[in-house]
């Protein structure tokens, strides 16, 4: 898949007609007519322990693997891969803040040499799990608290990136994404069909009013505006899989993709 620079899903439309703070949608556009990259992955967060793996591997092409330290075992990573490996499914290494008590959504203050270390042992474990297994970690994406801080954070994206190699990065704009970038590494831009956008372009804080959207057809109609709603566009879109319905909103979303038009591949 070609990676693609960003442009926002929420235009700044949306922030001048009415002061509203924040929207479920982003604004709807057609896709371009005779569009020639008109490819796009579906990823799901999987081995968490309270995820339906094998059904959602049926349906995604990109498979975010916990790596242990929010969720997962050794057994599950080498289950996940084995069986993504059968599918042709993508594997990224979905790293984290220590954190299993608070299942990776608690922020850190974690120095950059520790965070660094925390991230290459987790991209270790899951790239000798991986290769066992008759594949191999493509690329790397950020969990819960540790996504949202190195959106900002300079210091904790650096100590992200400084742990994972040459790995291409998935994720949202930010410093993460830039530093990536500027070191020539391959950057892919997601957005979420089952989570509501703020007027910034960030997603409402879970707890907020409107941070989850649960309809399965809200859930479908949001990823068709996710993923018409830029040019060029996103590179993926992500599906949580340890929420309720999380199955068969991953068929609603992938069959409403592939009736409009979208050729569905991995990273």
């Amino acid at each position: 898949m070609r990676v693609r620079p960003w442009c926002s899903v929420l235009t700044g439309r949306f922030s001048a007609t009415g002061g509203c703070t924040r929207r479920t949608y982003p604004p709807y556009r057609e896709p371009v007519p005779g569009h020639l990259d008109h490819r796009l992955d579906l990823n799901a967060d999987l081995g968490e322990e309270v995820t339906d793996d094998e059904a959602l591997l049926a349906v995604v092409t990109s498979a975010n693997v916990a790596c242990g330290y929010h969720a997962g075992t050794p057994a599950i990573m080498r289950a996940v891969c084995e069986r993504a490996a059968e599918l042709g499914v993508s594997v990224g290494a979905q790293v984290s803040y220590a954190d299993r008590a608070g299942f990776g959504r608690v922020a850190r203050d974690v120095a950059h040499d520790v965070l660094r270390e925390q991230v290459a042992d987790q991209v270790g474990t899951l790239s000798s799990i991986a290769a066992a297994a008759g594949t191999a970690v493509r690329y790397l994406k950020p969990h819960g608290a540790l996504y949202h801080r190195v959106l900002d954070d300079e210091e904790q994206a650096a100590a992200v990136l400084a742990g994972s190699g040459d790995l291409p990065v998935l994720g949202m704009p930010g410093r993460l994404l830039a530093g990536a970038a500027a070191a020539g590494r391959g950057v892919f831009h997601e957005g979420f069909p089952d989570r509501g956008y703020t007027a910034s372009g960030r997603l409402v804080p879970r707890g907020e009013d409107g941070a989850l959207l649960t309809g399965t057809e809200d859930i479908a109609a949001q990823a068709l505006r996710l993923a018409a709603g830029t040019d060029p566009g996103l590179d993926s879109l992500c599906l949580h899989g340890d929420t309720p319905g999380a199955v068969a909103h991953a068929h609603a979303v992938r069959r409403a993709l592939e009736d409009a038009g979208w050729v569905l591949a991995g990273l």
